[in-house]
């Protein structure tokens, strides 16, 4: 009992001792809490000051050609990127790091000089195009004249707000005020600072995106394709922004970017019955594309006489490219419907991921590994818990392909379904009809603007308008990684009043983290297929279970084993 005792008078001692610095951490919490909120706030007061002086004050800077006002600025929208808007369209270059910066808007003029260079009709983009050497020199001008108007503003804030205290205490300030006012001033430039060195590098560049005018001009081929053709018939003005536009690619687009593609395939989505596969034929030659791939909802009600009465299986046979298939929830009228996957399947270059429930395919093009699921729903379905419906045919797919290398690319039809795969290098869905990128996953829009029975939306003046026409080209390096995403967005095709909203570069290391190594990837490997058979419920996969078809080989048939005779 004596111990008990003892033991209870210690404890009680700590707890009393506890108490005791719990209530002497209080009051200095208390008195210390609103004076770190105070140097927050003027910290921001002084931040805003200096964003102001350079917006006041802009720092102008020159090339031979171009003359362009930079000030920085506090929207959210334009957070880590540097804008420059024209007259045709903006350009816009966003960064991805740790710490944010402010955004930097470079208001971009030609100077009056550029007439002279006009007077040659054979001006051309490269003689516009601002050099390496004056493009770092216009930047470092623009470092030192943003950064002293920025120091100033954040210092006048400052010095301000000193001075206000003078005022009213009535007496000089104490070295208290003196010092809480230098540290926000200190923060606000030293962090602001920090913020711009550490985001404006080109290895943090995430995407790179035109719009307007300026966007259907600058469409090309890649990160930094050539510009030269397409502006032939382009007016002088035109020519100097494309110009512009090329000169920022070069100065900030990382090297390793602009390395030869192992393979540039073409997303599409959503087609519902509209047979516009010209302009996809169109876009294919136009951009050298290797292969399509097709996440589903080729019809609107699951009926192959919608798609023969609108040519679409003739029109896909003749794109003179392999065509990756998998199904979506408007092409079947049953949950057995299997019609438009057999139909699909007699089509010479079209390669199904999932010819039927007991079979998947994994299609190897120039290297990269393609694998994907069909979308278990059809049309007519309650459309009620969707996510749950897609649960059994992800835990087939992941069972499957457990034993295997990870695909490069997985693709099926809805959001759901490829956010529950276990192990991919890009996730590729559709949809939706609107271009979505969240992490590793590539959301495609409406490649026909929601097709023939597309919704409308009403403007203020009354004029139905359709959904965005959209498509993407995914392009792979040699070392068998995401490079780039091109994204493409468009209206009115169908008036015959084609007008792009915008085109957008996004670095492909933003979206594939896990690069893959070890591998080769050539546009000279062609196409390969494995027949892959679905693993049951409760059986674990092994990698022996596909016969892989030989280099040049035909894939497999849809219901077959592995073809064996030379591919066309």
């Amino acid at each position: 009992m004596a111990g008990t005792r003892t033991t209870r008078g210690r404890l009680g001692g700590a707890w009393q001792r506890l108490r005791a610095a719990g209530g002497w951490a209080r009051p200095r919490a208390r008195r210390w809490g609103p004076k770190v909120l105070a140097v927050l706030g003027l910290t921001l007061a002084c931040y805003a000051g200096g964003v102001a002086t350079t917006s006041l004050f802009p720092t102008t800077v020159e090339t031979r050609h171009y003359r362009a006002d930079v000030r920085l600025s506090a929207l959210p929208t334009l957070t880590s990127t540097l804008h420059s808007p024209t007259s045709f369209g903006d350009i816009d270059l966003e960064f991805t790091s740790l710490l944010p910066a402010p955004g930097v808007d470079a208001t971009v003029q030609v100077k009056e000089n550029i007439t002279d260079v006009f007077d040659d009709r054979r001006v051309s983009i490269s003689s516009l195009q601002p050099s390496t050497t004056e493009v770092s020199a216009a930047l470092a001008s623009a470092v030192s004249g943003v950064g002293l108007r920025f120091a100033a503003g954040a210092v006048g804030v400052g010095l301000v707000t000193v001075g206000l205290v003078t005022f009213g205490r009535r007496r000089r300030p104490s070295w208290r005020h003196v010092t809480a006012t230098g540290t926000a001033v200190l923060l606000a430039v030293g962090g602001t600072g920090l913020g711009v060195w550490d985001s404006y590098q080109p290895r943090n560049l995430s995407s790179y995106k035109t719009s307007g005018l300026l966007g259907t001009l600058r469409r090309n081929a890649g990160l930094l394709g050539d510009v030269e053709a397409r502006a032939n018939q382009a007016t002088p003005y035109i020519k100097n922004l494309l110009a512009l536009s090329q000169a920022l690619q070069e100065k900030f687009v990382p090297q390793e970017l602009n390395q030869p593609a192992a393979a540039r395939f073409l997303l599409v989505s959503d087609i519902h019955g509209a047979n516009q596969y010209p302009v996809m034929q169109s876009v294919i030659k136009d951009e050298e594309i290797t292969a399509v791939v097709d996440s589903g909802d080729l019809t609107n009600f699951g009926s192959v006489a919608e798609a023969e009465a609108a040519g679409i299986f003739t029109s896909i046979s003749r794109l003179g490219v392999p065509y990756v298939f998998v199904r979506g929830n408007h092409d079947a009228n049953s949950p057995t419907d299997r019609a438009i996957l057999r139909r699909m399947a007699r089509i010479p270059n079209v390669i199904l991921l999932q010819p039927n429930a007991s079979t998947f395919t994994e299609a190897t093009i120039a290297g990269v590994r393609i694998a994907g699921f069909n979308d278990p729903r059809w049309f007519g379905d309650d459309n009620k818990d969707n996510a749950a419906k897609q649960q059994p045919s992800v835990d087939a797919f992941n069972r499957t392909f457990a034993g295997r290398d990870v695909p490069d690319l997985v693709v099926s039809h809805e959001p759901s379904a490829v956010k529950g795969v276990d192990h991919a290098g890009v996730l590729v869905n559709g949809h939706i009809h609107s271009d979505e990128l969240e992490g590793n996953r590539i959301g495609v829009g409406t490649f026909t603007g929601g097709g023939t029975v597309s919704h409308l939306v009403e403007e203020p003046g009354g004029e139905l308008t359709g959904q965005p026409y959209a498509f993407d080209i995914a392009v792979f390096g040699q070392d068998c990684g995401l490079t780039s995403l091109v994204r493409y967005t468009y209206r009115n095709l169908i008036e015959g009043r084609p007008a792009y909203d915008d085109v957008t570069v996004v670095n492909g290391r933003t979206i594939e983290k896990d690069r893959p190594s070890g591998r080769v990837c050539r546009d000279l490997d062609g196409v390969q297929t494995a027949t892959v058979p679905a693993v049951p419920e409760g059986s674990i996969a092994t990698p022996s279970s596909t016969t892989p078809t030989l280099p040049g080989a035909t894939p497999a048939p849809a219901t077959g084993t592995p073809g064996t005779t030379p591919r066309p």
